[in-house]
């Protein structure tokens, strides 16, 4: 049996400081930015001449915080409330035997001239701050996209959204625009687990250097984000 062992080409570095939080998918939230930064035996640009004539690419990536001691052939896809099962290669779970992740994110643009060689910044992020990527190929519409594709239980659950609100502008202020959107967009996917979804409960997801702290009506499908405070503040600080 042929085995080859990978190591990382680069490292991931998102706004993402733990998995509460990130997007379920690529794409889902625009404004989720990553910067691509090649491990130094990889530095060399002519690995990346030619990328920007790409929109999207592919990234391969390793889920380096998930321990997967045994193969699970059941999994229970957030997207069904988390009390339906799917064998996991009819997933996307994190749980995985080899546990690699693909991704499809935009092409936003590239430093050629860093300390750390060519860093590649990129849009529509799913992974966490530190991830080891695998591998980078471009995204080809004509050969990836497929109009008559079907997605199963997920496209039933495609445009599952919360609405977002701020308990005041004071709070929103903390946070450059950007940010602010981000965020929203966040939040819109309610990264909450389907087992605690409490009403009124202090939720805090980290996002860049702050804790968010939402509250979550399950009820309306509402979130209100009631304060932005530098990550690790004492939660007793909140108003």
């Amino acid at each position: 049996m042929y085995e080859k062992n990978i190591e990382p080409v680069a490292i991931m570095h998102t706004g993402f400081g733990e998995k509460f939080g990130i997007p379920r998918q690529s794409g889902l939230v625009p404004k989720a930015m990553g910067q691509i930064i090649l491990e130094p035996k990889y530095r060399n640009p002519d690995a990346l001449r030619g990328i920007e004539e790409f929109s999207h690419l592919w990234i391969i990536w390793g889920f380096s915080k998930n321990k997967v001691e045994k193969f699970t052939p059941l999994v229970s896809p957030p997207r069904l409330g988390g009390k339906e099962k799917r064998g996991v290669f009819a997933t996307r779970s994190p749980f995985r035997p080899n546990g690699m992740g693909l991704s499809s994110v935009k092409l936003e643009k590239v430093d050629w001239n860093t300390s750390k060689g060519p860093v590649v910044y990129v849009s529509g992020v799913d992974m966490l701050d530190g991830t080891p990527v695998y591998d980078i190929k471009p995204y080809l519409a004509y050969a990836d996209s497929h109009e008559d594709a079907v997605d199963g239980f997920a496209g039933e659950h495609r445009w599952d959204k919360v609405s977002v609100s701020w308990q005041d502008d004071q709070v929103r202020s903390q946070l450059t625009e950007e940010q602010a959107v981000a965020v929203e967009h966040i939040l819109a996917q309610d990264p909450r687990a389907a087992y605690n979804k409490e009403k009124d409960y202090i939720y805090g997801m980290r996002y860049e250097d702050f804790d968010v702290r939402f509250i979550a009506d399950a009820d309306e499908k509402r979130i209100e984000i009631v304060d932005i405070v530098p990550h690790g503040a004492d939660y007793r600080n909140i108003k």
